[in-house]
């Protein structure tokens, strides 16, 4: 069975940035579980999956666009600390959750100085040349329910 639409696709990566350091891995866990053309996992790396079959394994480098976009330097803001009301302590590499125009969004603190918090929106792997090193385990239909909802239930499901 080759990889197409619909399909429960299970695989087993190794995620490394430009200078080949490792980001993430499911070698030692269970392997990630996706739908195949649902957008659950970004472009790039769904494009390289299309029309795999189980056993196949393959690196593709995947350029920012067809990953987590280009760095926007729009997506950085200088916010007061009174953004933060409640928190002990706000610091650098920080992460919280922020309304944005498209929803929810993830910024992450990069700078305090004094009363003015510098959050960056970016993905935090926005800009970046990403290689996968990917075993394919596993393709199955997908559930009706499966499809219904458009991700995978179960375990190693990425929802």
């Amino acid at each position: 069975m080759q990889i197409t639409d619909k399909l429960a696709v299970s695989i087993h990566y190794i995620l490394t940035d430009s200078n080949g350091k490792q980001l993430d891995s499911s070698r030692n866990e269970d392997p990630m579980v996706y739908l195949h053309g649902s957008g659950q996992i970004i472009s790039g790396l769904e494009n390289a999956l299309s029309g795999k079959k189980v056993g196949d394994k393959f690196k593709t480098t995947i350029a920012p666009a067809n990953a987590y976009g280009e760095r926007r330097e729009d997506m950085l803001q200088v916010v007061p600390m009174t953004m933060f009301e409640g928190m002990d302590k706000v610091e650098e590499g920080m992460q919280f959750h922020a309304d944005a125009s498209q929803g929810v969004n993830v910024v992450t603190v990069t700078k305090v100085d004094g009363n003015d918090v510098t959050i960056d929106g970016n993905h935090p792997l926005a800009g970046e040349t990403l290689t996968f090193d990917v075993e394919v385990v596993d393709i199955r239909p997908a559930t009706e329910d499966e499809l219904s909802h458009k991700h995978i239930h179960g375990e190693g499901c990425n929802h």
